[in-house]
């Protein structure tokens, strides 16, 4: 009999079973005082075991995992299953509130932020969002006071001079179109506006500038053969798609994109885009450029080295000009994010493992200075896998340096099967850590998360 394996349900992949509460955490170093809100991150891992040849590490059920931290102290640490109404009965719970977006219930895998005082864990390609308690209890699935006109994305862009949360969602059942949405600082759409793509696209973030919306418009496809054969994430790759990549004017009309062809490739995450100085309409864009995607290997992305690379993108249709930027495998691009639409000069990542290009399977934290030129790479050593880095500023004025404050990241050890939370020093990324927080458990590879400070 043979035994079918899935990579994404193995070694740091798998999921964790239990839900913990653990307080008065073990700190090495010291916690910054000034740090005071929850360190949060979101990823899949499956409720109830699933089938190992068919299940895609991008739909397993959402678990979100925070770090309370306060005066110096790391306060407690839970992980909860995000509670949709699959894994509540999986749970043996009653279900939440039924609201969904076209039958869909999902319970969200891919990112938890915090807007107007409220914390959401958030998805792509049609779901609803679920709003959480700061303890990270379900509440329910989430329409914003029924302004969201359908699903949502899994990366909304805060315009650091407004707050607004700017988003372009993908679904299926739209044929060609994504849903362009603003949402205000009380968690209302303001705008949502319909673009028409190339095709049904997979379009798994956006970058914005203070003049435009970036819109990828990639060869990842939804595919009816797919879907009807039961695959729980139907998007591949298409050859003979023409890759491009549209500016939408922030506050312009649906159909004034102006498109720029691109070399075939996929972009899961930029990492920033700001206007061209001098004007002309153009803008760079810093991206991080897998070679294809779902050509291959249809269960998790795993085509190839992605690089990072800087676009040039003139404005008026013009192809769109590449520049690589560093040659390492990398994924998780993240800046200070008050720098988020404007002309940044610090950016960090996660080099992938140059053995194995699975993503989630990693290295080390890049630490780029793209005025400079240079890079500093900090290893966390043989063994160990780790999580984005994140930004955190410390301070809130927006005169601080953009490397004037710390990157968090979470770091899991294969020697002891544990994790960890690392506070380092942006500015001194091969120094010592700040403070290490010990965690109960194992945190799962997964995805994206979020500093989200205590209110002002």
């Amino acid at each position: 009999m043979t035994v079918v394996t899935n990579p994404y349900l193995e070694g740091n992949f798998a999921p964790v079973l239990e839900e913990v509460t653990a307080t008065e955490l073990k700190v090495t170093g010291e916690i910054p005082a000034e740090l005071s809100g929850r360190f949060l991150r979101n990823g899949p891992n499956p409720a109830a075991a699933p089938e190992p040849s068919t299940y895609h590490w991008f739909t397993g059920d959402g678990m979100v995992h925070g770090i309370r931290l306060r005066d110096g102290r790391a306060e407690w640490y839970r992980n909860r299953w995000v509670r949709s109404a699959a894994v509540a009965k999986t749970l043996g719970e009653a279900p939440r509130a039924t609201r969904s977006h076209a039958g869909m219930d999902f319970a969200p895998n891919t990112n938890v932020i915090g807007h107007s005082g409220r914390t959401f864990a958030i998805v792509e390609a049609g779901s609803l969002p679920y709003e959480l308690t700061d303890e990270l209890e379900t509440v329910g699935p989430c329409d914003f006071g029924g302004t969201l006109p359908g699903g949502y994305t899994a990366h909304p862009k805060r315009d650091p001079l407004t707050g607004e949360l700017y988003a372009v969602s993908y679904f299926f059942g739209w044929g060609n179109d994504v849903e362009v949405t603003v949402m205000d600082t009380e968690a209302r759409i303001r705008s949502a506006r319909r673009v028409t793509m190339g095709g049904p696209v997979s379009l798994h973030d956006t970058a914005i500038t203070q003049t435009w919306i970036v819109l990828f418009d990639l060869p990842v496809l939804f595919d009816l053969e797919m879907a009807a054969g039961g695959a729980s994430f139907p998007y591949r790759w298409f050859d003979d798609y023409q890759a491009r990549v549209g500016l939408l004017p922030r506050d312009g009309d649906s159909t004034e994109v102006i498109w720029h062809e691109v070399d075939p490739c996929y972009v899961f995450h930029p990492m920033n885009a700001y206007d061209e100085l001098g004007g002309g309409g153009g803008i760079v864009l810093d991206v991080v450029r897998h070679p294809s995607m779902f050509r291959t290997h249809l269960l998790g992305p795993s085509e190839g080295a992605p690089t990072l690379e800087r676009w040039h993108i003139d404005g008026h249709g013009a192809a769109v000009k590449e520049e690589r930027l560093d040659d390492r495998g990398q994924e998780f691009p993240r800046i200070d994010e008050r720098r988020l639409g404007l002309e940044h000069r610090f950016g960090y990542s996660v080099a992938v493992a140059e053995h194995d290009d699975i993503l989630g399977t990693e290295s080390g934290l890049v630490r780029h200075d793209l005025v400079a030129g240079t890079s500093e790479v900090r290893s966390f050593g043989r063994g160990t896998t780790i999580g984005e880095g994140v930004f955190v500023s410390s301070a809130t004025a927006t005169v601080a340096g953009e490397d004037e404050g710390w990157l968090m990241t979470l770091v899991y050890s294969g020697d002891t099967d544990a994790s960890a939370l690392h506070i380092l020093n942006a500015g001194d990324l091969g120094g010592e850590a700040q403070a290490v927080i010990e965690l109960p458990q194992r945190v799962p590879a997964g995805f994206h998360g979020n500093w989200v400070p205590d209110p002002a």
